[in-house]
């Protein structure tokens, strides 16, 4: 607005007072004050449950047992040098170097080859599924895929069936002379043999106990004693038992049963000179060439039946308790590799395979380098996991290989609940936990950042 002066000239008019500065917001268009008061809440509880527990377990870790002497940096001295506790950080290392990196791989796997498939849904649902079981209900399942008896579990039932495929098993496993066959000798292979030569003509009787009912064959006849014949060696080999007692040791009694299937073979100067099966009577009949001869039974005979790998002995526990978890936890990695396949650009791919590359190129230069942040995302995320792993190494691993499994996360349960529980110790252990799980906490902190810069 202006105003005229006395030679008519106008005059510029005076500026009024600036008007009120607005009030100050945040970034989301709220007042500091409101933020705070939704926030505290939730800062209460973060204190409460979190950071309360970190700083008291870090008090924690310098004062003794008892909690009235303070030690300083004893308990992690003691930490180090626990022959214990230096096997559990070696295997939380195995854990977090083959874990993740098994089960992201896997969930890679899954996700590329049912893309194209009609019933790829289906078998995704089914290798998510075991996510829906907690890590109790696991470590209960695969105590028993892994117990020891065939007759009981899965993984030993599978491994001797493809065993005995391969390998033919003993026909009489436990088998051995009675006390009343005086003339067998044990030589100490598991072996039984006569323990004079023997000689054309004259039968010999190679009486055996120990035998199970359910191990003599269905085809197996009553004992027959051989017939001596001109120039060759015969016997019989039976099982010198008769049911309800009465029998008589070194003879055959009424219905005896006949071993059929057994080799026999003729031994002069360490090397066999002839050898024969037993029929299904029980005897057997060797050439000429065994006059003179000792006969052995060997221990193939004899030998106990394969029984499977102990899968949970102290050489492959924590490799077969890091399978049950990759079972649990590849479909999660599944599933988000999935849902990041699902966003990559089809037109990439098929560029790729246009310009005359291969399956395999396509999946190793334009899928996996394009799903390289979510494949980042799988991983941090399961190493994160793997540290804290308890529940099925507890569960899984029985009590006399429990110390060749064991992890961190168990052993600060060991050592603040256990038997000489140690609560100073146990705080170190957690405290050592926390540092463990810092560095990828800020690798993920960062690679999240970088996302959002994008």
């Amino acid at each position: 607005m202006t105003t005229a002066t006395a030679g008519g000239t106008p005059a510029a008019a005076t500026p009024g007072p600036p008007p009120p500065a607005p009030a100050r917001k945040g970034v989301l268009g709220t007042r500091p004050w409101v933020a705070a008061c939704f926030l505290l809440p939730a800062l209460v509880l973060l204190g409460a449950l979190v950071v309360y527990p970190i700083g008291y377990s870090v008090v924690r870790s310098l004062f003794d047992s008892s909690g009235s002497e303070f030690v300083g940096l004893g308990n992690f001295g003691e930490v180090f040098s626990d022959d214990g506790i230096l096997t559990a950080v070696r295997n939380n290392l195995i854990w977090v170097v083959v874990a993740p990196a098994l089960a992201t791989a896997l969930g890679l796997i899954f996700a590329v080859l049912t893309e194209r498939v009609s019933w790829g849904t289906a078998f995704k649902l089914v290798v998510f599924m075991p996510m829906a079981i907690s890590m109790l209900a696991a470590g209960i399942i695969f105590r028993l895929v892994y117990e020891q008896n065939p007759d009981r579990g899965v993984a030993n039932a599978v491994w001797v069936g493809v065993h005995d495929t391969f390998a033919q098993s003993s026909a009489y496993p436990g088998a051995r002379p009675g006390r009343a066959a005086n003339h067998l000798t044990a030589p100490g292979d598991g072996s039984f043999a006569t323990r004079d030569a023997v000689r054309a003509g004259s039968p010999v009787m190679l009486p055996l106990v120990g035998v199970k009912p359910e191990h003599i064959p269905a085809d197996a006849a009553p004992a027959r004693a051989a017939e001596a014949a001109p120039g060759k060696v015969t016997g019989t080999v039976w099982m010198d038992f008769t049911k309800g007692g009465g029998g008589r040791p070194n003879v055959i009694d009424g219905h005896e049963q006949a071993l059929p299937g057994v080799r026999v073979e003729a031994v002069e100067d360490g090397r066999v000179v002839a050898a024969a099966t037993t029929r299904a009577d029980g005897t057997f009949i060797l050439p000429a060439g065994a006059d003179g001869a000792r006969l052995r039974l060997p221990a193939e005979n004899f030998s106990e039946q394969y029984n499977g790998v102990d899968w949970l002995g102290p050489t492959l526990v924590t490799p077969a308790i890091i399978g049950s978890y990759v079972w649990m936890w590849a479909g999660f990695a599944m599933v988000l590799i999935a849902a990041g396949l699902a966003a990559v650009p089809r037109e990439l791919l098929e560029a790729a395979r246009v310009d005359g590359a291969t399956e395999w190129q396509v999946f190793r230069r334009v899928t996996v380098p394009l799903l390289a942040p979510v494949l980042a995302v799988v991983l941090v995320t399961l190493m994160i996991n793997v540290l804290k792993i308890f529940d099925l190494v507890y569960i899984i691993a029985p009590g006399p290989t429990q110390a060749d499994a064991n992890v961190l996360a168990l052993q600060l349960y060991l050592s603040s609940f256990g038997t000489d529980s140690d609560q100073g110790v146990g705080s170190a252990i957690a405290v050592l936990l926390l540092l463990l799980v810092v560095p990828v906490m800020l690798v993920n902190i960062r690679r999240m950042r970088k996302e959002r810069r994008r």
